[in-house]
């Protein structure tokens, strides 16, 4: 956790007629942190947000930004602003009005709400459409509208509910890297929900994983993608190979793990029993795929044989499923580094995957 937490969520439940939304949920995050929570829809990350805007009341545990406890205050009394995913912008008022409504409706004087609207139009690069209205731009366009007036009465918490969820994919992807940059600039604290893992994992310094209103992890992109807590994590972040086996050999130094098709001799070792039952994750990334037997001094292990049964090509890098022997399919992904499309392996061939020891992960959960 942060070393200094500007917003402490300690012990929240929230309960609706005995189903429990968000489950004994604590989180420390610090000020200026982007934290985004991460997971399915139902699992409490939305009920969580709301309540930090005040629009649900927690059954039990506490809510304190910046030292002062938020229970009992109204969402317009918490110094805070929310976005919402359908970013509700008025379509009768311009640009311009849509970011001054909230400074005006809160009484700050003429002079500063033109100057203030005016810093964030050039912030979000929207000062030259001021004078259109929201049916007249683009949805990137109005999400940075929506941004903007979250951002102009100066917060100290920004939510932000899929922020990006009515972008198609092209834009989506182009704006989380634009939105990011804005919060930066402005350096406030913010909050995110979404169900998106590439816009969380772009966005966000940290993030929670978050499933049947309880956390399963906590930690930066690459700590959760790396090195999974559980199975849920490694199969929810990314694409994954996942595959039970027992323990057959265990030191500080290495494991060795006994599976279907394959044995896994993974290193560094852990705290783990010969016999233990365990799953091993490894990533499509971290398998390289070649007509012949790799060359390795450990012929028994990280390796395995099959049959090239589907190909899928996605410009930047191809998807492999080779069928092994037991039944089961290994997904492997190869970056097409070359220009040519041609791939070196064609459906219905024989092939060979193999990895580094470094590259699975153990899971006992």
């Amino acid at each position: 956790m942060p070393d200094t937490a500007f917003l402490q969520i300690r012990d929240v439940v929230k309960d609706f007629d005995g189903h429990v939304a968000v489950d004994h949920v604590s989180i420390d995050i610090a000020k200026g942190e982007v934290f985004a929570l991460l997971g399915s829809s139902g699992c409490g990350k939305t009920t969580l947000l709301r309540m930090l805007a005040g629009f649900e009341t927690p059954t039990s545990g506490s809510i304190v930004l910046d030292g002062r406890d938020l229970a009992g205050l109204p969402p317009y009394e918490r110094p805070m602003n929310m976005m919402f995913q359908s970013y509700a912008l008025f379509p009768h008022l311009t640009v311009w009005d849509n970011v001054a409504f909230g400074l005006r409706r809160a009484g700050v004087p003429v002079a500063e709400v033109t100057t203030r609207v005016e810093e964030m139009l050039r912030l979000v690069q929207l000062a030259p459409y001021a004078k259109r209205r929201p049916h007249q731009l683009s949805g990137g366009q109005q999400q940075r509208v929506a941004l903007a007036r979250s951002l102009a009465p100066k917060p100290q918490l920004l939510l932000l509910d899929e922020p990006l969820g009515a972008l198609d994919k092209k834009l989506r992807e182009e704006t989380q890297i634009e939105l990011s940059r804005i919060i930066a600039d402005v350096a406030v604290t913010c909050v995110m929900v979404t169900h998106d893992q590439e816009e969380a994992m772009t966005m966000a310094s940290r993030l929670a994983v978050m499933s049947h209103g309880r956390l399963l992890q906590v930690g930066a992109p690459a700590q959760i993608y790396e090195a999974p807590a559980n199975r849920f994590v490694a199969d929810f972040i990314g694409n994954v190979n996942l595959v039970e086996g027992k323990v057959v050999e265990a030191s500080a130094g290495h494991l060795v793990v006994a599976c279907a098709d394959m044995q896994h001799r993974i290193e560094p070792g852990g705290t783990f029993a010969p016999g233990a039952a365990v799953s091993v994750a490894l990533r499509p990334e971290k398998i390289r795929i070649e007509p012949d037997a790799p060359g390795d001094t450990a012929p028994a292990a990280n390796r395995v044989r099959g049959t090239v049964r589907d190909i899928a090509y996605f410009g930047s890098f191809t998807v492999y499923h080779l069928a092994l022997p037991s039944g089961a399919v290994l997904k492997v992904s190869e970056g097409n580094v070359e220009r040519s499309t041609a791939g070196h392996l064609a459906a219905g061939a024989a092939a060979w995957a193999s990895w580094s020891p470094t590259a699975p992960v153990v899971l006992t959960s």
